[in-house]
């Protein structure tokens, strides 16, 4: 389908591709162009702050074409970046122009196929080396993005037929993740105080499907007394209301062992975790921030990946934080780890009095190593751009 896509929309352009004049020096100076609607509060802005804030120092200068309207992350972002360039309003033309014009060696996509995606940009191959990042998951079937960015939990070596680009690893993992200041502290375990274990998936219902809420179900008939907290915006609304409640009161899980609560600010999302003692991924989209938030507040997250990219977020956060112990075999392997966990309040405790150290020494949000890492892959793209045959 991504193939098919390129061939209907994208191909047309392959004949006017330019011919690029960018100076093959392999170790200059380099310009990388990197373009989103999604530089502010969402998960992109929270990957790509930390990265920004280092490139430049790894021999980068770094460019933002940016199509969002301002909050207080796009801010930080912009403080971070070399050259920041506003692209609302402005057609595919316009910014794959300008692009040429800025010289950028080497463009960053951050969308995919995902809303408000600038595709047709990279359609017209405005840089010599163009490389898929951070925002999609999964190849973007473009023959004009040379490159995308994973690592060895999300996509392994015999799956990378299934990418139109070429498959290029970090050494530690995909993403980065830079915390927002105003997280709380870890408080304690709630379980103590409430006398009952409650679990969490902060996630958008639409992963919520039938599979999801049936392990789910039996995870809260072993334990007794289980609550389970749904948050995201428009979870609340009477039609998610209706739909959730009934498919778990079908399962034997009676409507007053949820709680089923809408959109929140940031700050008060972060906090909600200090109500919750372990949070369950869904399947088989598996959790990307989201994982982070809740491992950042101390809370376990109990994960199955798939056979997909999509499906291992959790585990690559994880593997690399370094809980393995928290990635299921199987469906009833997850069931059993999340039953365990919820019945051992002691480690419970433990783990959460450790976690957020743990992640914060990690490569995770090593955010400075990431940005020296991102570098060399992207420097070794650029040599062989550099001397490949012309």
């Amino acid at each position: 389908m991504h193939r098919e896509w390129d061939a209907q929309f994208a191909e047309d352009y392959k004949s006017e591709w330019p011919e690029h004049q960018n100076e093959r020096a392999p170790d200059r100076l380099l310009r990388v162009g990197f373009v989103s609607a999604d530089f502010g509060r969402h998960p992109v802005g929270y990957f790509v702050v930390g990265l920004l804030k280092y490139l430049s120092s790894y021999g980068f200068q770094t460019y933002c074409y940016s199509d969002r309207i301002e909050d207080e992350l796009t801010v930080l972002i912009q403080e971070n970046t070399d050259v920041w360039i506003e692209i609302r309003g402005w057609s595919d033309e316009q910014l794959a122009s300008k692009v040429r014009e800025d010289q950028i060696d080497i463009l960053v996509d951050l969308a995919g196929h995902s809303a408000h995606n600038r595709l047709l940009v990279f359609a017209r191959k405005p840089a010599p080396v163009q490389v898929s990042w951070a925002g999609h998951v999964a190849t973007t079937g473009l023959s004009a993005i040379d490159y995308l960015i994973s690592d060895k939990y999300s996509t392994h070596e015999d799956e990378e037929d299934f990418y139109k680009e070429q498959i290029i690893r970090m050494p530690d993992q995909w993403l980065c993740y830079a915390p927002p200041s105003y997280a709380p502290d870890v408080g304690p375990l709630p379980a103590k105080r409430n006398g009952y274990v409650t679990f969490c998936s902060f996630s958008n219902p639409a992963k919520l499907n039938a599979e999801v809420i049936s392990l789910w179900a039996r995870i809260l008939k072993s334990v007794d007394n289980a609550h389970l907290i749904l948050k995201y915006r428009y979870i609340d609304a009477d039609s998610n209301i209706k739909r959730l409640t009934e498919q778990f009161e079908a399962q034997g899980v009676p409507a007053s062992r949820l709680v089923l609560e809408g959109k929140s600010p940031h700050a008060d999302l972060f906090e909600r975790y200090n109500d919750v003692d372990i949070a369950l991924d869904t399947f088989p989209y598996s959790g990307g921030v989201t994982t982070y938030e809740a491992l950042w507040m101390g809370v376990p997250v109990i994960t199955v990946p798939g056979t997909t990219f999509a499906s291992r977020h959790s585990l690559s956060h994880l593997m690399t934080i370094g809980y393995p112990e928290f990635v299921a075999k199987d469906q009833s392997h997850y069931v059993e780890l999340a039953t365990q966990l919820a019945h051992d309040q002691k480690r419970l405790s433990n783990i959460r009095s450790q976690l957020r150290q743990k992640m914060a020494a990690s490569p995770t949000c090593n955010t400075q190593k990431f940005a020296k890492d991102f570098g060399a892959l992207m420097r070794d793209i650029w040599k062989k751009w550099c001397f490949q045959q012309l």
